[in-house]
């Protein structure tokens, strides 16, 4: 074990934020050589050949550093090398780094995967009615959690998973790379996820979270591997990202029917800038399925999509309940797509037969400007609901390349908005204002995720 000796440098805005960050003003204990505490996973016995367990290592490790939370807190470093584990959890004023050429690999013994609870906003497992197994990295009621390293890797091996899934083989649901729950303060960056068992990261019930500079890969045909899943959760940043993903790379969610109406937490206050999608079945961002919580005031700027189903998907149903409303969207460039705007009333999974059917969405307020798509199927595809149409909805500026097809361009019905200057020309649900009109909005007020500033600080390590 090595203390550390720190000076704090300065501060820093949330531009490529660098793992030498903290939390502004004391809010956290500061990240990678800002911790009071070091110590590297060999300390507790790991050996990082690959085929080697390590999982009592890692428990050992996270357990021990944990008793210096009110000290300053402490570094997890993982070395270069491959280190099997099965899940382990993480522990608060915490930093998990990854050196360069560090890889964590996921255990594919289901047996050292236990099971657990299903979310109370969800009511059962996402796969299958009950619990679900046990996520790979996983943390509750956390403060001051940081996730970072020199664009190390963690593995969750999921070939034995996706095969059991396509073999109805699963005896209860897979569960998430990376799951952060009830927790506030946390970071994730400059790392590499790869070949998730289902979803890749899925902060849920937390505050105060952002995701940088990351990179997040799976199959194109792997089933269900989201990229990032903001979900029941307050001030969330994400940005500089790169995603191959078998599903949405971004989905944003707050709970399913009946269990999310009463579990009644929203997602709202999201910024998503500067995504880099790959996902051709699924979506660049898509608000829902699960969305009876609620989502509200979500921003999202400076993205591109390469061969991927569509841009801004939304997914509701009868039975949701909840709410879309206050989308703001802009400055989306996509190449390849089958749809450029995706909105469906009609996304009818249910977690069981208990849902109310008067329980109708409300989807309002929805903002694209500033879009350019070549090489698309269909422009439009938004399908509300019968007696319950989508409202407000707003395009400006916006030109789609569509391929030549006998599909129509744009296919609407109960929905209703306006817009200006948008090609080939919408329809008629959607009110041309002339291409004089003023843009739709896009908010001008900061968030308070996005004045966080980061303090840089130069330490050296003192042998205890």
């Amino acid at each position: 074990m090595r203390a550390t000796e720190c000076t704090r440098l300065g501060h820093h805005g949330h531009h490529r934020r660098r793992p030498g960050g903290g939390w502004p003003g004391g809010a956290a204990a500061g990240a990678f050589g800002c911790r009071a505490y070091k110590a590297s996973l060999t300390d507790f016995g790991a050996v990082g050949d690959g085929t080697t367990s390590n999982t009592r290592a890692f428990a050992a490790a996270v357990a021990n550093l944990s008793l210096y939370a009110s000290h300053g807190g402490a570094t997890l470093v993982v070395p270069p090398g491959k280190w099997l584990t099965g899940p382990f959890n993480l522990t608060s004023h915490f930093t998990l780094f990854l050196d360069r050429d560090a890889e964590i690999l996921a255990s594919q013994d289901i047996d050292e995967w236990p099971i657990i609870d299903p979310l109370p906003s969800y009511g059962r497992g996402r796969d299958l009615p009950g619990g679900r197994y046990s996520n790979f990295i996983m943390g509750s009621h956390l403060t001051d959690v940081i996730i970072t390293g020199d664009n190390g890797t963690i593995n969750g091996q999921g070939n034995v998973w996706w095969d059991k899934f396509h073999a109805n083989k699963l005896e209860y649901t897979r569960g998430y790379l990376l799951e952060i729950m009830y927790s506030d303060h946390i970071l994730i960056s400059n790392l590499t996820f790869k070949d998730a068992p289902a979803w890749n990261l899925h902060p849920i019930y937390s505050s105060n979270v952002i995701v940088s500079n990351v990179t997040i890969l799976a199959p194109v045909t792997s089933p269900n591997t989201d990229g990032i899943d903001p979900d029941s959760v307050s001030d969330v940043l994400i940005e500089d990202c790169f995603i191959v993903s078998g599903d949405d790379c971004i989905a944003i969610k707050s709970g399913w029917d009946e269990y999310g109406i009463a579990f009644n937490m929203p997602t709202r206050h999201v910024i998503i800038r500067r995504l880099t999608c790959i996902s051709p079945f699924s979506a660049t961002i898509a608000l829902g399925s699960e969305m009876s919580g609620g989502i509200q005031d979500i921003r999202a700027e400076d993205i591109t999509a390469i061969n991927t189903e569509s841009g801004v998907r939304i997914k509701t149903a009868i039975g949701r309940g909840g709410y879309v409303k206050d989308i703001f969207v802009r400055r989306m460039t996509l190449n390849t797509m089958k749809y450029v705007f995706w909105m469906a009333g009609n996304y009818g999974q249910h977690p069981d037969d208990k849902y109310d059917p008067n329980a109708i969405p409300i989807i309002h307020n929805i903002n694209y400007r500033d879009v350019v798509a070549e090489n698309v199927t269909i422009a439009g595809k938004l399908e509300g609901l019968p007696g319950a149409p989508f409202t407000g909805i707003c395009l400006s500026n916006v030109t789609v390349d569509v391929v030549k097809s006998k599909k129509l361009k744009w296919n609407c019905t109960d929905v209703e908005g306006v817009s200006s200057d948008v090609m080939p020309n919408p329809c008629d649900s959607l009110r041309d204002l002339g291409a004089d009109a003023a843009p739709c909005p896009f908010p001008t007020d900061p968030l308070p995720i996005d004045t966080v500033a980061f303090q840089e600080c130069r330490c050296r390590g003192v042998q205890l």
